[in-house]
């Protein structure tokens, strides 16, 4: 109820996603939130957080939303950022704005240290999966999106568990959406995650690497060919051949008990030097590739009350 309560004017529709929850949050909300906004919509199934969050995004859309904020009903989220969420869609800045936890640097003491590592090892993967090259903290659910850019999202393929937000910036990139980063601070109190690293590591990293995958087919292969698509694929072959040539050689070498000549070092260094170079080349284009221009028509700077922002 406190997260409802501190939700300002500036939003005129609150739209509460009962997902299957144990404790009956809807029923709560509804038996004691008075606020006229509020919107209880009920899950028969858990759907998870990504599922949640497009049950919300479509009943926004149905009633004509412009900006669509999700925010957390944990407490960790100051609902007071929603205008500075809002504000870089509205200016038409950005298709879709996520919170960053890590802009402040004397803020972050405050972060659990596991919480810390993982973020750092998240944000990495995520700029390979999804092509933000210069965003941080993915993980982050406090964010905004703009109604047009959702129309286009395919829900039915974005994953509706843990990895959600990450899979939304992959998706955001197919469609080459602005995404920008809002700082922020997290509030971190008693409660207990249900996500346990030993247990999706694993499904996260191959999750990512077909992102990867599928990124890279479609940018630089499927929609456009530039010289990235040749440095890519060659870089990689040089590296493979170069290291699996100089592998074999060492492996000889030491059941042979001789010294590898030095013509044979050389064989097996340049490949490995020249795909390397290819592999950073691609890398700097990835990285200056990454989306400018909005995707929504864009408004101007001034805001009309009751299109202002949606929760």
């Amino acid at each position: 109820m406190d997260v409802i309560d501190g939700i300002g004017n500036e939003v005129w529709r609150i739209y509460v996603v009962d997902d299957a929850c144990p404790e009956k949050s809807g029923k709560h909300v509804e038996a004691h939130c008075q606020d006229r906004r509020v919107r209880v919509i009920y899950h028969e199934n858990n759907q998870g957080v990504g599922g949640a969050v497009m049950t919300g995004y479509r009943a926004a859309m149905a009633d004509g939303a412009v900006v669509i904020v999700k925010v957390d009903g944990d407490g960790q989220m100051d609902t007071r950022l929603i205008p500075g969420f809002v504000e870089p869609i509205l200016a038409g800045e950005a298709d879709y704005t996520k919170g960053n936890r890590f802009f402040d640097l004397e803020e972050i003491h405050v972060m659990p240290k596991s919480r810390l590592f993982g973020n750092a090892v998240l944000s990495l993967l995520t700029k390979l999966s999804s092509g933000y090259w210069d965003l941080f903290d993915p993980a982050n659910g406090y964010t905004a999106i703009h109604a047009e850019v959702a129309q286009r999202l395919p829900f039915e393929k974005i994953s509706p568990r843990y990895f959600f937000e990450t899979d939304m910036l992959f998706r955001l990139n197919i469609l080459r959406a602005v995404v920008v980063d809002v700082p922020m601070n997290a509030k971190y109190g008693d409660e207990i995650s249900n996500l346990r690293i030993s247990k999706i590591a694993g499904e996260f990293l191959v999750k990512h690497m077909r992102n990867f995958i599928k990124r890279i087919f479609y940018n630089y292969y499927l929609r456009d060919l530039s010289l990235a698509s040749i440095e890519l694929p060659l870089g990689m072959a040089l590296l493979a051949a170069g290291t699996s040539f100089g592998g074999y050689q060492w492996l000889e070498s030491a059941r042979e008990g001789v010294v590898t000549p030095a013509g044979t070092v050389m064989l097996a260094a340049l490949p490995i030097l020249m795909g390397l170079q290819l592999v950073l080349a691609f890398l700097g284009y990835d990285i200056a590739a990454v989306p400018r221009r909005p995707r929504h028509r864009g408004f101007q700077a001034r805001v009309v009350p009751d299109q202002k922002a949606m929760e």
